[in-house]
């Protein structure tokens, strides 16, 4: 589990027997706060779109997600109750906003699954959203969701390996760890700026002190 300095957001990671289920776990801790769940096939690089978003200063207004999805192609529904439904022009993949059946309460979801043959779908992965999760981070998803660039994988490390097309090109070895200790690097620097940049939070109680850590490994 990783828990952000000022003790507002967590995640964790539980790998289950069950590669569909929610692996991915993003929370904000306070009473009444968010959470996303991802699973256990969900696309690294999708998965980093929603948790970049969540270490950089927010944006001054709330994006609209569905502009951005019919910009890429995506057929985009609405109906009387406001249920909302984005599908790639492949069918595999779709992103909806709905309620549900019995309450008003909304969710998203992001869904891909392959038709079996026989009228049914397959599942890959699938994502979930409270309707609480801030747009921002939503946003950060669906702009990896739709992101056309391509993404480094082994020959034999992708699965239906018939939807894609794979190529030997593209940075190699010792250049993939360099772009790795980029990466972290760009990303703690944004995490501190936007610390930097918030209000100090108080530490929950329950957080121990340094003194009163210090005290307990003087008792051992």
């Amino acid at each position: 589990m990783l828990a952000s300095p000022d003790y507002q957001h967590t995640l964790v990671l539980e790998p289950t027997p069950d590669t569909y289920g929610s692996w991915w776990r993003v929370s904000s801790t306070p009473w009444g706060g968010w959470h996303a769940s991802f699973g256990g096939n969900t696309p690294v690089e999708i998965l980093a779109g929603f948790t970049d978003a969540l270490v950089h200063t927010p944006p001054a207004d709330e994006p609209d997600i569905w502009p951005r999805l019919r910009a890429a192609g995506w057929t985009y529904e609405r109906d009387d109750r406001g249920n909302e439904h984005a599908r790639h022009p492949d069918g595999i993949t779709t992103m909806e906003r709905r309620a549900n059946l019995t309450s008003d309460h909304f969710a998203w979801t992001a869904d891909v699954a392959l038709p079996t043959g026989l009228g049914g779908h397959q599942r890959l992965w699938s994502a979930y959203f409270d309707d609480r999760t801030p747009r921002h981070l939503i946003a950060g998803f669906a702009a990896a969701l739709i992101d056309p660039a391509p993404v480094s994988r082994g020959r034999y490390d992708v699965p239906h390996s018939h939807l894609v097309t794979q190529v030997e090109r593209g940075a190699q070895g010792e250049q993939l760890a360099a772009a790795h200790d980029a990466r972290l690097k760009a990303i703690r620097a944004a995490a501190r700026r936007a610390r930097r940049s918030s209000p100090p939070a108080a530490r929950p109680a329950s957080a121990p002190t340094t003194e009163a850590t210090r005290s307990a490994a003087r008792n051992r």
